[in-house]
């Protein structure tokens, strides 16, 4: 039976009354009803669509509850790329300066004068902005509604998450006013800080898992499969720029980037207040400042502030260079530290039977996340910074970067605080524990026989660029080899529905979803197998030239010292690590049982990126045939992102210091890489260095 006239008229109006509350309530803060009233209207319309589903819009508000789970998000290409922001980290005023000096030189306009007051004819105009510490996303609207909406991915293409953008109540379904045919929105979605404690106070109460920090909290929402899990999520979002339009009137499009940020506005998205028009450096520098010392009492994360030059004519004059914009920069804040107490000093076994020390501190919150632990990374990194249990210590933690100890206090050690010594027995298996001479770590020697190995091995073997069997985390991996269901990779592909369906928090539907992903992995390609299967020394990039090189694993595993060693970057170290490997009749009996088990790839020479997520040769990068060899930790860029970055510019990254190494990127607590780069003179940069040589474009907005 179709609706009724009076019935699709009342549709309708609830639709934009509910629609009208959401913009007052999320983006305006000033509720006009109460929750009971609100909620009247939205059973009322609720009770409407399931009598009529003919009724049920694409931007009706009912769908911010959350619809069917995904089986995986469909990837977006960018109309107009997502390209990320130089990056400038100080102290003091020096960013500021150096984006005005930059922006200046290309204009064709003198350098400034610091000693001149500033004024309009002779100072850049800006807009500074808050840089938000969340997660990237694009919204495409269509006639103003809601059609899209996408992650940044790599730049040109994310992945689309319109199920779950649409639970959130700041962003709009459908815009305000009169506005463009198409309009793509980008912006941050994020997480306030009060809205994350009230959720992980509930979490807790409930026996729930909490979420770790609001950034990550943020990004993990918007990537959860199932949109009703995002719906229960308190996101927020704000709008700052523009990628694709068309048909926008130009009479009507804004000529300025803060004017562009007031017609967002007006469209009915949130654009957060915090944000000034400035001429010069020094203005920069002063905004920069002051949003420092008031960042702590701001309701959300930031690590920055985003300055842009404000002309949109002089930012399509001043254009882009290595995919980044010449009118932009983010001017970040130094890395957060807190101090805190050492409770006591664990020793982890890795993968490769590495014994790494981690300092277990009494909590304290730094750089958005509560810490409790923090890596001291080796024997010799302990001895340098004198690290003893009932110290305490300064800690350092930013962004996603592993907290660390940057130093300790000894004013405040207690007195007899014992000096720290490394077992000479595995902590795990009781195994004898050895260190090489030219090594900073010491390692248990025994193999898949100590359980930390086999679960690490286990982990690596699943990991999302080896086999990528989704699902199969940390805990479930504890009870699989606790259990003893799981002794090696090839038992993974002899797990029954009913062996998973009978362990913790594992009901027959997870069982049967966690089946069907180890399923799937048995498709893979040459270049992910070798990863996946945990040969020391042998990384992604090793990996690929491997199987690009040899084309086949029999190839590879047959191979002698003088044939590995014509691969790029594959050296003695790396050669004797292979030939090791497979020279284990152990590990030869698990490759025959994989392959027993279905698990196949591409043997073709000359084909082995198949799946399309290897990364090719770029073989016209600014780094082109260079190869880089990370040691240590780096201030703000992980080891998979600085990788990610090197290999994106033709650069290669290998596991060991050779004559063939180009350069050797140290951070802090670098081990015996850099004491051989330093020995063949092989030349040794920081980040900064690194930096500077690409201007390297900033993971985050």
């Amino acid at each position: 039976m179709e609706p009724s006239r009076e019935v699709t008229e009342r549709a309708r109006w609830l639709r934009a009354e509910i629609e009208r509350h959401n913009h007052h309530y999320y983006v305006l803060d000033a509720p006009l009803i109460d929750d009971a009233d609100y909620d009247r209207l939205f059973r009322e319309l609720q009770a409407i669509e399931a009598a009529h589903p003919e009724l049920r819009t694409s931007d009706s508000p009912t769908g911010r509850v959350g619809g069917q789970a995904l089986d995986m998000f469909r990837p977006v290409r960018h109309a107009v790329p997502m390209l990320s922001i130089r990056t400038e980290t100080d102290d003091g005023d020096a960013g500021a300066f150096a984006f005005d000096a930059r922006v200046r030189k290309e204009l064709g306009m003198p350098a400034a004068d610091v000693a001149a007051p500033a004024t309009g004819a002779s100072e850049v105009e800006y807009v500074a902005e808050l840089k938000f510490d969340g997660l990237a996303i694009s919204l495409r609207y269509e006639d103003g509604v809601l059609v899209q909406a996408a992650t940044r991915g790599d730049g040109e293409t994310g992945e689309d998450v319109t199920a779950n953008a649409r639970t959130v109540g700041q962003i709009p379904l459908r815009l305000l006013g009169e506005v463009p045919r198409v309009l793509e929105v980008r912006g941050e979605v994020y997480m306030k800080f009060a809205d994350f404690e009230r959720y992980n106070a509930q979490a807790l109460a409930n026996g729930e898992k909490t979420l770790v920090n609001p950034r990550n909290g943020a990004a993990g929402s918007i990537r959860q499969l199932d949109s009703k899990v995002a719906a229960g999520r308190p996101l927020s979002f704000f709008a700052y720029g523009i990628g694709e339009v068309r048909d926008w009137p130009a009479a009507q499009r804004p000529t300025t980037h803060a004017g562009l940020l007031d017609a967002l506005a007006a469209f009915g998205l949130p654009v957060c207040a915090e944000r000034a028009i400035l001429h010069g450096p020094q203005a920069l520098a002063d905004f920069h400042r002051w949003i420092g010392e008031k960042r702590i009492h701001l309701p959300f994360a930031i690590d920055g502030v985003v300055y842009k030059v404000n002309s949109l004519a002089l930012q399509a004059e001043l254009g882009f260079i290595s995919r980044e914009p010449r009118w932009a920069v983010a001017h970040k804040y130094p890395p957060e530290e807190a101090q805190t107490e050492v409770l006591g000093i664990d020793v982890q076994v890795g993968r490769t039977g590495a014994l790494t020390p981690v300092a277990r501190l009494k909590p304290v919150f730094v750089g958005g996340a509560t810490v409790t632990n923090a890596t001291l990374h080796n024997e010799d990194e302990i001895r340098r910074k004198d690290v003893r249990v009932g110290d305490t210590a300064i800690v350092r933690r930013a962004g996603d970067v592993i907290p660390e100890i940057v130093r300790i206090l000894p004013e405040k050690r207690p007195l007899l605080a014992p000096e720290f010594s490394m077992p000479t027995r595995c902590p795990v298996c009781g195994s004898a524990v050895v260190r090489s001479a030219d090594e900073a770590v010491a390692r248990c020697g025994a193999g898949l026989f100590c359980a930390a190995q086999r679960k690490q091995a286990l982990l690596h073997f699943v990991a999302r660029r080896a086999m990528d069997i989704e699902g199969m985390g940390e805990k479930l991996v504890d009870q699989l080899v606790d259990g003893g269901f799981v002794h090696t990779p090839a038992d993974i592909y002899g797990l029954d529905l009913p062996t998973l369906a009978g362990l913790e928090r594992m009901a027959e539907k997870s069982a049967a979803k966690l089946l069907a992903a180890i399923e799937k992995s048995k498709q893979t390609s040459l270049p992910r197998f070798i990863y996946a299967l945990g040969i020391r020394n042998v990384g992604e990039t090793t990996a690929k030239d491997l199987a690009r090189h040899f084309g086949h694993l029999d190839a590879l595993a047959a191979a002698g010292t003088a044939a590995l060693e014509v691969v790029p970057d594959v050296g003695p170290v790396v050669a004797a690590s292979i030939i090791a490997f497979f020279a284990e009749p152990h590990h030869r009996e698990i490759i025959a049982r994989l392959r027993a088990a279905g698990v196949a790839w591409p043997e073709t020479a000359g084909a082995a990126c198949t799946r399309g997520d290897e990364a090719p040769d770029r073989a016209g990068g600014e780094l082109a045939g260079k190869t880089f060899v990370l040691t240590g930790t780096l201030p703000s860029l992980s080891r998979e992102a600085a990788t990610a970055l090197i290999e994106a510019s033709g650069g290669r990254v290998s596991a060991s210091v050779s004559k063939k190494t180009a350069y050797v990127l140290a951070g802090e607590a670098a081990g015996s890489k850099l004491d051989k780069a330093r020995a063949l003179g092989v030349p040794v940069i920081d980040e900064a260095e690194l930096r500077r040589l690409l201007e390297l474009p900033e993971a985050g907005r």
